[in-house]
């Protein structure tokens, strides 16, 4: 590192000196201190020099949460290698094409995500070696074999500044963006966290989300650099998060619904205490919220960000002013903007802007879009909404431009499960948009049009879509109208169409 800088791994050096034998991470079985998640780094950063990885070179990792997902973070951090997490819910087409876009030198692949990367490594020759986390079938190497070395690398010229993480956020136009992070971004999100949560050794995360979500993720790295205990899950599993609750005095964690409500529920049955949870991140609704806080006299925050801002740039307790989407956070100027570049005043709506340490690096290898997305000195989130006169942001939701839904914390644009609606032989138009739903906070719903003479039902036009893109895209409700509304354009009217069809 530089001078002046101060990375991820230098985090996981000093606790490893200061905290040496105090319990880092819990995965499955392992119990890993802070001195051996440095050592384990190491070892790991060696393994990766000897295979020919150089700093700037992508590391490609399309598997579930574990241990050797942290690992190849913190030697990423350590050598200037640049992290390329891929979403293990996508299908193998958008798989293909995130893996296109970061072209990765090496690539980690869980077991049951293999025979996905298996047919692809032919298809681009800048794979040069291809590692299994888990269990292998015998063409992937085993991950141990990185570790098999004295864990004694030189300093590496790296830079707080320098990409870090390529996180690919959903398709504005047909195909997503890799949203490139720095760890000097992602550090000032720690602190932020720190601050707010007040974190310290004392706290343990149950960490939820997977790692290649910039929520999982930035949860994970402030408990650890606040020296608490990160138990890391590979997925969400109801009667293993309450085991770790109970047994680890679990005090926080990340989430999007159902899981809040799911854990509430399972807690009741089995007669457990929660009072040790004293803080929950999110998006929920008010029910779920208000029971949480009743029952573990915990609170629930709530928040406003983007993978593009390292994750949250406005956040309080829900209970301090209910539907609000926060304050803004201590490291980023956040204003509303309209059209023309102006600053709004207060209960104005506009564009929320932000610029700060926080900022993203950029769209990788996208000059254009993030000329755009930068013009007049700030990040252009695409979101809507208003400051009112204590402060609080509130969220209005999106531009046009960049619509989206969140089915269970994940992101979906309306034009990329249009476009593939209209792939569909029978289908004339479409209209696809977001509408409430009590287990995933909101869900997709597609108004079609067909053609004529067509005959076609919801339930193959459902899985029509979800045979092309990730099954989380796919709708939960269809509905077959004789016309859709239209502007004078000639455009279908969204805003209509979302007034006459906007509920489940």
């Amino acid at each position: 590192m530089g001078l002046y800088d101060h990375g991820i791994y230098q985090i996981i050096k000093r606790n490893a000196r200061v905290l040496n034998n105090k319990i880092a991470f819990i995965f499955e079985e392992q119990r890993v201190t802070y001195r051996q998640l440095m050592e384990h780094v190491d070892r790991v950063t060696c393994g990766l020099i000897e295979v020919g990885l150089e700093k700037g070179d992508r590391i490609g990792v399309l598997a579930k949460n574990s241990m050797e997902y942290i690992y190849l973070y913190g030697a990423a951090a350590k050598m200037g290698a640049i992290m390329l997490p891929i979403n293990w819910r996508l299908n193998p087409q958008e798989v293909e094409y995130i893996i296109s876009d970061g072209s990765p030198k090496i690539i980690f692949a869980g077991s049951e995500f293999q025979t996905v990367i298996n047919p692809l490594i032919s298809t681009f020759g800048f794979i040069e070696k291809y590692y299994a986390i888990g269990q292998g079938d015998g063409s992937f190497i085993p991950f141990n074999k990185l570790m098999k070395n004295n864990g004694t690398c030189p300093d590496f010229n790296v830079h707080a500044d320098d990409p870090y993480l390529i996180c690919h956020t959903a398709a504005v136009s047909g195909k997503p963006r890799g949203a490139t992070l720095s760890q000097r971004g992602l550090i000032a999100s720690n602190l932020q966290y720190m601050y707010c949560w007040r974190l310290t050794e004392r706290d343990c995360n149950l960490s939820i989300m997977p790692l290649f979500h910039i929520g999982g993720l930035g949860t994970c790295l402030s408990v650890m650099q606040a020296g608490g205990v990160n138990i890391i899950l590979a997925k969400f599993d109801i009667d293993l998060a309450l085991k770790h609750i109970r047994e680890d005095k679990v005090t926080m964690f990340g989430e999007w619904p159902p899981i809040l409500a799911t854990i509430l529920d399972k807690a009741q049955e089995a007669n457990q205490d929660l009072s040790r949870l004293r803080i929950v991140i999110g998006l929920d609704n008010a029910d779920t919220i208000k029971r949480f806080e009743q029952v573990t006299g915990g609170t629930f925050w709530t928040l406003y960000g983007q993978t593009e801002t390292s994750s949250l740039v406005s956040l309080a307790p829900y209970s301090d002013k209910p539907g609000a989407a926060g304050l803004p956070s201590f490291l980023a100027e956040v204003e509303i903007m309209d059209d023309c570049g102006n600053i709004l005043e207060d209960r104005k709506i506009g564009e929320i802007v932000v610029r700060g340490p926080l900022v993203f690096r950029g769209y990788w290898n996208l000059e254009k879009d993030n000329e755009y997305v930068f013009r007049d000195g700030w990040h252009h989130t695409g979101d809507l909404g208003m400051f009112d006169s204590d402060g609080y942001l509130w969220y209005k939701g999106r531009k046009a431009e960049r619509e989206l839904i969140k089915p269970g914390g994940e992101n979906v644009f309306p034009a990329e499960v249009e476009n593939v609606i209209l792939e569909h032989p029978f289908i004339e138009e479409t209209s696809v948009i977001g509408v409430p739903d009590k287990q995933w906070g909101e869900a997709i719903k597609a108004i079609c049009v067909l053609k004529k003479g067509a005959s076609l039902n919801e339930t193959e036009l459902i899985e029509f879509v979800a045979a092309r893109i990730a099954r989380y895209k796919k709708p939960k409700y269809v509905v077959f109208v004789s016309n859709l509304v239209k502007t004078k354009d000639g455009l279908i009217d969204r805003e209509r169409v979302k007034a006459e069809y906007g509920s489940a």
